[in-house]
Order: C-alpha cells, then structure tokens, then sequence
C-alpha cells in the first residue's frame, strides 16, 4: 500500500471512521508505519489463519504518534507498528500504549528487544524484525580494517571520508543513543565532532544515496541500515547491482559491544476496542511464517529466535555465518534521545 501524508492519512481517519466499526469484532483496526509492499502478504496470511479482518491506515511514526495523541480515549486504533526504536520508546512514555501479558511474544522476542516490564509485569511493546546499522566502504579506495568500529567514524584518519545521512534522522539518532549508552556522554560528544570533521559532504539524502555516494567515490565511507544495501545486491536492475558490487559491508565493533540494531515493533493501543484480536496479530508477527516474510521480503532479520533465513543477500552480506550484535535494552536508546539531540546541536552535526 503507498504511503500517504499525515495530512491526508488524518482526513482518512475523520471520513472513514465508520469504517473501524467497534460493534464488528472480528476485526483489528492497524496504525502502520510499515509501508513495504511485501507486508501485504503479511497481512493476508493473518487474515486466512485466523478469519480476523485488518483495517489498516499507513503514515509515518511521527504522525501515527501525533494522532493518538489527539484521538485520545475515542482511537479506533488496536495495534500500532513502528519502525524505529526511540518512537516506540517515546509511545511508552507519552501512554500512548497498553502493557500486555503474553507468553507466546514473551518466549519468542529476546528481552532486549522490548520494554522494560510494567509494574504488574506487562510489555509495553515489542521488537518485530531487526536492521543492523552497518558500515559500507568503496572497495578500492578503502581497507575495512580502518572502518571496523563506529569509533573509526569519528577518528582523523578518516577525514573527508564519510558520507551520512541528517545527524537527526531516527536510524542516525538512534545509532547515537546506543553508542551514548556504551562509552557515555562525554566520550560520544567527542565522536560526534570527530564525525562532523570527517564529513566528505554535508548530510543529505537516505541510506541509499549513502550507499551510492560511496559506490561513485564521492566518500569512501558511509553508514546504512543492512536492508537498503540488501535491496540493490537483490535488484534486478544492472545499474543497482553495479553499486552493490562496488562497496563492501562492515558489521562494526565484532570485538568490543557488537553492531547495533535497531528495531520495527509493535505495540496494542491505549483503547484498543479489540484488544483480544491485537494480541492475536502481535503473536502471529512473531511466528516463525510472519519472521520470514519480514526476512525474506524487507531483508530484515528476525527478532524472534531460532528462526532460520533464507535470504541470499542477508547471507552474502554475512559470510553465512551469524554476527554479533549489542545486548543493551532497546529501551536505553531511546531515553537516550535528548541527549543526543542537545549534543547534536553543541557539534553542529546537521
């Protein structure tokens, strides 16, 4: 489904609002900021397995956040997705969200990938999939030893090497937020400013651009989520797979903390009216089917256990062979957010 503007996605939700009918309950009314035409797939093996109907609106995490707000106790919503780990932080902390108790998410989602417990022991929210922020560097020009660590971004050595999107972007901030939590504040305010000095160009564009940037020798290094890269190694478009070929991936920090991921979640609403029906839909989006549509048709890995992939590019990117990712708890990232902001601002990182 194409994504439509806040705008447009709130005159939807005022004319279509018959159309979350609360006397019909075999029906889950979604707030989705997924917008990945594989997700449709998703949906509709939800809907044969169980009958429930999904009425679904898509925006992005920012609006869906500002339209609960301002929905309150008459939201038709029962289940929110989001793609970014701070914005489900931030849904937790602003009520947005009600804690669940269930064992089938509980069993299936590690417990760095979801909330910290309520007080009667309810999640708040739940990692879905995961990305990895990782490094990607021009072939020719670069060695991947001198790219290895998120550390090595900031490092003089790199200067006029990097390429990176807004410093407030929600993957950027977020990647902040992790590395506050490891080598706190003082020591990532340096790194920062590091970053800014290394800058081969202004930050601009999306991840892909990144990406390109880096393939053209306009930088030698550049930052991404995994499935941006993922996406052109499996395009079947020539000028895409050229990119692909001219970078190579790191997964940072494989011998300190490990490389961070971020998350797409969910959550139930506040005053979900069909709360029953949302925690059936959480629990089949950690089934083993859901994981690998999310691995298998937005390049994404799983963030439930022992499920296994498929995916080529996801391999290649990896040697076949697993890496090793950061344990903090999600959660920290996100209450790392103004932080993070304020010391963007104190290094000029646009």
């Amino acid at each position: 489904m194409k994504k439509i503007s806040t705008a447009a996605a709130a005159a939807c939700f005022l004319l279509a609002a018959s159309g979350f009918v609360q006397a019909q309950e075999n029906v889950v009314n979604l707030y989705s900021a997924r917008h990945y035409a594989t997700d449709e797939a998703l949906y509709s093996g939800f809907t044969q397995a169980t009958g429930i109907k999904i009425n679904r609106v898509d925006a992005d995490d920012a609006g869906i956040l500002a339209r609960l707000k301002a929905e309150g106790s008459a939201s038709p919503a029962d289940v929110i997705l989001l793609v970014d780990a701070a914005r489900l932080y931030r849904g937790e902390v602003d009520g947005l969200f009600q804690p669940i108790r269930s064992k089938v998410l509980e069993d299936a989602i590690p417990a760095n990938l979801r909330s910290l417990p309520a007080a009667d022991g309810g999640i708040s929210w739940f990692g879905l999939s995961t990305r990895a922020r990782v490094i990607v560097y021009n072939k020719v020009k670069m060695n991947p030893e001198d790219v290895d660590t998120y550390e090595e971004l900031g490092d003089p050595k790199n200067k006029g090497k990097l390429c990176i999107r807004s410093g407030s972007h929600p993957y950027n901030l977020s990647l902040f937020g992790a590395v506050t939590e490891h080598m706190g504040e003082q020591k990532t305010q340096e790194w920062l400013k590091g970053m800014v000095a290394n800058l081969a160009r202004d930050p601009k564009g999306g991840d892909t651009d990144q990406i390109k940037a880096v393939a053209s020798g306009e930088c030698q290094i550049g930052v991404t989520n995994s499935y941006y890269l993922a996406r052109l190694m499996r395009s079947d478009k020539p000028e895409d797979i050229a990119v692909a070929n001219k970078v190579g991936v790191v997964f940072p920090n494989q011998q300190s903390w490990g490389t961070h991921l971020n998350i797409a979640g969910g959550a139930v609403a506040k005053y979900a009216k069909h709360r029953a029906n949302a925690i059936k839909f959480m629990e089949y989006l950690a089934s083993p089917e859901a994981q690998n549509y999310f691995a298998n048709g937005n390049n994404e890995w799983p963030a439930a256990k022992g499920v296994d992939i498929a995916n080529p590019a996801l391999k290649a990117m990896t040697g076949g062979k697993p890496f090793k990712s950061e344990t903090i708890p999600i959660s920290a990232v996100g209450a790392n957010m103004t932080k993070v902001q304020q010391m963007l601002d104190r290094v000029g990182f646009k």
